[in-house]
């Protein structure tokens, strides 16, 4: 574990189950390596590239479920992001930290950033993380007036975010981040990734972060070179005139299928009422008491 300098390395009280450090802390932790790469859950993800392009300087951050992208332990320098729920981190309160922190051992693992990015959501203690060395991390602030409202930020969105802001002298690189859903994972409504895709890739453009998988396959970009003479605003209305067009196509099969499938999901709807309630669910009704 690096040594974090001690006037800087906490702003939690003793004793409080929370271990908060400072900017200056997080970027004398972060800055001694070459590349900080952001592995999303996602089968876009190429780690054969990645570790044969890559020194092994570089740190790769994990995020909640790992075994998502990982079949073994991972050997390199690795820390893992807990995204916290409103029951505290969710590795935790699903009891699935001790089968995700299996994948990490060794001097190389930073140990466990357990992160918020809304303000219902709740941090777990340090010792309910299997013994792993924890931080905590508070990102509502950055985000409160920045993310659309009614949708919650994904954390590979928010730490990249968080990491773009320290300023880093190491290179930011987000693999597999392609927003994409997949037959084996899904991508959750409650984030807004058309937003992400476009904040990200703009970063990617003006050199803050880079993207495997994202802005180097564009084939915008093609279109761009094949014709240098057109401004690159013309490109962009032209794009977004018909991308309007296909999603104002899309949107009317969608309303024909609502209508199909209306008695299904009338169905549907009348057993999910004698589903048993959730652990989440009773705990939000126990808190409202």
């Amino acid at each position: 574990m690096e040594a974090i300098p001690s006037d800087t390395q906490t702003m939690a009280t003793p004793d409080s189950g929370f271990n908060f450090l400072t900017p200056d802390a997080w970027k004398a932790l972060l800055s001694h390596y070459s590349h900080v790469v952001l592995v999303a859950n996602s089968e876009a993800v190429d780690f054969t590239r990645l570790r044969s392009e890559l020194p092994e300087t570089a740190l790769y951050v994990f995020f909640n479920n790992v075994y998502k992208v990982l079949d073994e332990p991972f050997a390199g320098h690795a820390v893992l992001f807990a995204r916290s729920g409103v029951m505290g981190a969710n590795i935790v309160h699903r009891r699935e930290a001790a089968d995700v922190l299996r994948f990490f051992a060794g001097d190389d693992f930073l140990g466990v950033v357990n992160i918020r990015v809304s303000p219902e959501e709740n941090f777990s203690e340090e010792g309910r993380f299997e013994g792993a060395e924890t931080r905590h991390l508070d990102l509502t602030k950055m985000l409160v007036d920045l993310y659309p409202v009614g949708k919650i930020a994904t954390s590979g969105f928010a730490v990249a975010l968080w990491l773009a802001e320290l300023q880093l002298p190491g290179k930011i690189l987000l693999a597999g981040f392609s927003a994409k859903r997949s037959e084996k994972w899904k991508v959750f409504d409650v984030h807004d990734w058309t937003f992400e895709q476009i904040f990200l890739r703009l970063f990617a453009r003006m050199g803050t972060i880079s993207m495997m998988g994202g802005v180097d396959t564009s084939p915008y970009a093609a279109i761009a070179r094949r014709f240098p003479q057109v401004p690159p605003i013309e490109i962009a209305i032209t794009a977004a005139e018909v991308l309007s067009e296909r999603l104002h196509n899309a949107n009317s099969q969608i309303d024909r299928l609502m209508s199909v499938t209306k008695s299904i999901r009338a169905i549907e709807g009348f057993f999910r009422r004698f589903k048993p309630k959730t652990r989440k669910q009773r705990f939000l009704e126990k808190s409202k008491e």
